[in-house]
């Protein structure tokens, strides 16, 4: 691969989109399953357990689909929505609908029906190739769905008479008595070809328009990137069908095996029998395997590389595997807009932790978030890309609203980029916080969290700080009863500046994520937030009853722990001058600290205010300011709400 800097201007330029790639390069994307069966008629093109396809095969079925679509939708120009389901059915269908001059839009087939709603309204379908159960699932909520006019089967579950009524699409191809349909208008490259939604998790998911020269473009230069020639075999080792996955297979003409193996085991032997040279998965899934006790007896004798994307892998997972299997193991960068990648990594010059350097013809800065300046080598801020892989636009949006007059779209990612022009990332910019002015970025927290030995999954947000305006909380799966929160805090925080500190640490029985593996960050935080509101809310019911109980004046009670991870003199001058101050603030009661006798880093500080608006007051001050600075920079301090349970005795009226 041709060697990618970063310039002057602060932009990293992939390659030249050169012959190599662009002989690839057709005009429309269901011209590379035509030129796949002029180079290979008989390779095969798709296995999937018992079945197999070869080009020839797979070419005949799609100009048959095509006709039954365009009889079934009378097109050109429709929507037809189409389960990404990893089966063969689903390359099938897509080819067709594209020879049948339609517009596919791709649906994970594990929606909800509210989620199925939104995805089907959004891409204005008036089909859609489902598999038995997303039918079930749109059945129930037709009725919100005015546009849809026709519901085929990708398949047909056995037993099941509930769905007799509707047809499966292999039904409608066999009902077909045309072989051959009128051929796609030609010198069309830049119409749009298919509808992608996006991950949805900055706002409700919109859809993609990518066009015909989008998807070609992309299978060239992931098929660059990526090495495949056409004795690669890909093995497919995702939960659906990606499109990128078919169109590099195709652009490639190498053999596409798809594995729905649940075991992690008797897939990797699936992958060593079938000859895989290239193992694509999720990043969540290639973990697990890293951490597979059978791991060191698993081969996979021809593998020449382990592919991943969609989410970071943990350090240790990639050189885990890479050790063992004796290959790269490289993480891609992308997005739906940008059909969907813009960087890979290198396959010869792997560098972990990396997305690797843009693809060629593409091109990448990092811009201030605030100012929106270029930023230099290694500086971190928002990723932007360009290149010929960029959608069209959002449907129903002008372009100008999402991709600048250069050609510029801002991803929403914060990266840094290396002096070789590698890609890191750090976060999501909407998941990005600022404590005490310092930027925290959730991800570095959990690159160490994952590192403390018990720990197998986590997740770390922001979590709301009356003084430093937010800190990091975290949610943790871990694998014994024995690991407390504070052993988790005490490892991370002594390896990350004050700033990074863990404020909190939740033990949890596991990390809901997203069907591709993403963990919903922002949902975990808002229902934190929400389990934390509530205790919140109760104590204070509880504690108006009882006030009024007890006919005495309200008094607002204020805890808070520390655990001291820096200088411990600095942190007790500090507080000695809060506890000074404070007591000479009006509406002042009363205050006690307490020292753990069995660690004596950990303190315990409850006082006692006349109300909270003057417990408020007083910190709002710069004299209580001041010196927080250095209680926060040598100590871990829990605001946690507190419920009172039980009161005896007169302690907390006293002043």
């Amino acid at each position: 691969m041709s060697e990618t800097s970063m310039e002057e201007d602060g932009v990293v330029r992939g390659a030249p989109l050169d012959r190599t790639i662009a002989r690839l390069i057709d005009g429309r994307v269901d011209a590379l399953l035509t030129r796949a069966v002029r180079l290979a008629p008989d390779r095969i093109a798709l296995r999937c357990s018992a079945d197999a396809l070869t080009f020839a095969e797979l070419d005949r079925l799609a100009t048959r689909c095509a006709a039954a679509l365009r009889a079934l939708t009378g097109g050109p120009n429709q929507v037809v929505a189409l389960a990404g389901v990893l089966d063969p059915v689903f390359a099938v269908g897509f080819f067709g609908i594209a020879r049948a001059d339609n517009v596919s839009a791709l649906v994970n087939p594990l929606l909800r029906e509210d989620g199925l709603v939104h995805a089907l309204s959004t891409v204005r379908a008036g089909t859609v190739v489902a598999t038995p159960e997303m039918c079930r699932r749109i059945r129930r909520v037709r009725h919100r769905l005015p546009g849809l006019t026709h519901l085929v089967l990708t398949h047909r579950d056995e037993g099941v008479a509930a769905d007799r009524d509707v047809p499966t699409l292999r039904e409608l191809i066999d009902a077909t008595t045309t072989t051959t349909t009128a051929p796609a208008p030609a010198g069309r490259p830049d119409a749009v070809a298919c509808l992608q939604l996006t991950s949805g998790t900055s706002g409700p998911a919109k859809a993609v328009q990518l066009t015909h020269r989008n998807l070609t473009v992309n299978a060239a230069q992931t098929v660059y990137g990526h090495r495949l020639t056409d004795d690669s075999v890909l093995f497919n080792y995702l939960p659906t069908f990606h499109l990128m996955h078919l169109t590099i297979g195709l652009a490639s003409t190498a053999t596409h095996v798809l594995c729905a193996e649940p075991d992690l085991a008797e897939a990797v032997r699936a992958a060593d029998a079938c000859g895989a040279t290239h193992l694509y998965s999720l990043p969540v899934r290639l973990s697990r395997l890293a951490v597979e006790p059978r791991l060191p007896m698993m081969r996979i004798s021809s593998l020449r590389a382990v592919l991943s994307g969609g989410s970071a892998m943990p350090e240790s997972a990639v050189d885990t595997l890479s050790d063992h299997f004796g290959v790269p193991v490289v993480q891609g960068y992308g997005l739906a807009e940008t059909s969907p990648s813009t960087h890979l990594g290198d396959l010869d010059r792997p560098r972990t932790g990396s997305c690797g350097r843009p693809v060629p013809g593409t091109e990448c800065r990092i811009v201030d978030v605030d100012t929106g300046a270029v930023v230099l080598t290694g500086g971190k801020g928002e990723v932007q890309v360009r290149g010929p892989q960029l959608m069209r636009g959002y449907l129903g949006h002008e372009r100008s609203r999402d991709i600048d007059a250069d050609g510029w779209f801002a991803t929403g990612d914060i990266g840094r980029c290396d002096p070789d022009g590698y890609l890191f990332l750090v976060d999501r910019l909407k998941d990005v916080f600022k404590r005490d002015n310092w930027l925290v970025a959730p991800t570095t927290i959990e690159r160490e969290l994952r590192r403390h030995p018990a720990v197998t999954d986590c997740v770390v947000f922001d979590y709301p700080d009356t003084f430093s305006g937010a800190v990091a909380y975290g949610l943790a799966v871990v694998r014994d009863d024995a690991t407390r929160p504070a052993d988790l805090m005490a490892y991370v925080n002594d390896r990350l500046p004050y700033y990074e500190h863990l404020a909190q640490v939740e033990l949890v029985d596991e990390i809901p994520r997203s069907a591709t593996g993403k963990v919903r960050r922002r949902e975990l935080r808002d229902q934190t937030l929400d389990r934390h509101r509530n205790a919140a809310v109760r104590a204070d019911r509880s504690s108006s009853l009882q006030d009024r109980a007890e006919g005495e004046d309200h008094v607002f009670i204020f805890i808070d722990r520390m655990t001291v991870t820096g200088d411990v003199e600095e942190f007790e001058q500090a507080l000695a001058q809060i506890s000074e101050y404070m007591a000479q603030q009006p509406g002042f009661r009363s205050h006690q600290l307490y020292q753990s006798a069995d660690d004596p880093k950990v303190y315990m500080e409850i006082a006692h205010w006349q109300d909270a608006a003057a417990h408020r007051q007083a910190t709002s001050t710069e004299g209580f300011r001041t010196p927080l600075q250095q209680v926060i920079k040598n100590a871990r301090v829990d605001f946690s709400p507190y419920e009172l349970r039980s009161s005896h005795g007169d302690a907390a009226s006293q002043s």
